[in-house]
């Protein structure tokens, strides 16, 4: 359930893959059962190939990766988390709009 450009975070890759990135990492937090999650699943991928070679985006299915979701204290889904130099520098809970991720992401874009 993800696009070309659209990575698949684990557990045992976050720390290197988003913590460690030199780019900015937004991180969708989401279920397989979780109907807004997949509502929104076309506008993850359609992000992740706007802004190729900017910004790296990923999902990170909570179900499968219970340690990284409680790392975070992820208690609703979809949540958006965006990381630069291995920090939260912005988030949302929900389903948002893809004029919502670019105002989210273009703050945080060069």
């Amino acid at each position: 359930m993800a696009g070309m450009n659209t990575l698949t975070f684990t557990d045992d890759s976050f720390d290197k893959d988003v913590l460690g990135a030199e780019e900015p990492v937004l991180v969708d937090f989401w279920a397989e059962w979780c109907g807004p999650c997949r509502m929104m699943s076309s506008t993850v991928d359609q992000v992740a190939a706007d802004y190729a070679g900017k910004i790296k985006v990923g999902k990170l299915d909570v179900d499968s990766n219970q340690q990284t979701a409680y790392r975070y204290g992820i208690r609703g889904i979809p949540t958006l988390l965006l990381f630069k130099g291995g920090q939260i520098v912005d988030q949302k809970v929900g389903a948002i709009s893809k004029p919502e991720f670019q105002k989210m992401l273009d703050k945080h874009v060069g």
